[in-house]
């Protein structure tokens, strides 16, 4: 199962980052759907992050998760982009509940 963790704060409510872990077992290696898609979208999301809008975010990937956490996001950029991750985790996990978690957690 991929276990997608996000941390709000508790005192802005903004998104402050995710960390996502797991396999999520719904097909053979190279042919799984569901990991192809939460891979992409993390991808996409940590690159943009990083890349596109030059926003300062520690980022750590081992190969078997991959954790974002923004140090700075004056203008909440950051929080809309990981708040268009998790939308698209949602809705991934209610198509596939037994490939994937979805979890909002306050830091």
């Amino acid at each position: 199962m991929i276990c997608a963790d996000f941390f709000r704060s508790g005192s802005t409510d903004k998104l402050l980052g995710f960390g996502i872990t797991g396999h999520a077992g719904f097909a053979d290696e190279g042919f799984d759907i569901v990991c192809a898609s939460v891979s992409s979208a993390v991808m996409l999301t940590a690159n943009t992050v990083t890349e596109c809008f030059k926003l300062h975010a520690k980022v750590i990937d081992n190969g078997n998760e991959i954790l974002l956490k923004l140090t700075e996001d004056p203008e909440g950029t950051g929080d809309k982009l990981i708040l268009g991750l998790l939308t698209h985790l949602y809705l991934l996990a209610e198509q596939f509940p037994e490939a994937v978690k979805v979890s909002v957690n306050e830091r």
